[in-house]
């Protein structure tokens, strides 16, 4: 899948997210954009340092605490995003869930170049 088409897609499921957390506002479709970006720098940046250092807690818990990492590089990029919002840490928790789960389902229904899977 292009890049564009990767980020639109993002910012599409941040708006999913924003609608159906509680606690989780995006203000329009620039602010969305705009956190899709900081979201992903965020998460290639900072992400990789705390998954690297929480690993050995990760395994013992069988993968459950890269919810939680994931919960607090939202509230990051959050807090490095105008117009997007995260209210609290148990909002961030439940919204890294829902943004994982819209991901992987937009990921299963549009193939490497962003069309739509037959089948």
């Amino acid at each position: 899948m292009n890049m564009l088409a990767q980020w639109v897609l993002s910012a599409v499921a941040l708006m999913v997210v924003a609608y159906v957390v509680p606690g989780i506002q995006v203000s329009g479709i620039v602010a969305a954009l705009i956190a899709a970006v900081v979201i992903g720098l965020v998460n290639a940046t900072l992400g990789v340092v705390l998954k690297v250092v929480t690993f050995p807690l990760t395994v013992v818990t069988l993968g459950i605490f890269w919810l939680v990492v994931n919960a607090v590089l939202l509230l990051v990029a959050a807090a490095l995003s105008p117009g997007f919002s995260v209210n609290g840490f148990g909002a961030a928790f439940f919204g890294a869930i829902v943004l994982s789960l819209v991901n992987a389902v937009f990921g299963s229904l549009f193939g490497k170049k962003g069309e739509v899977r037959e089948g």
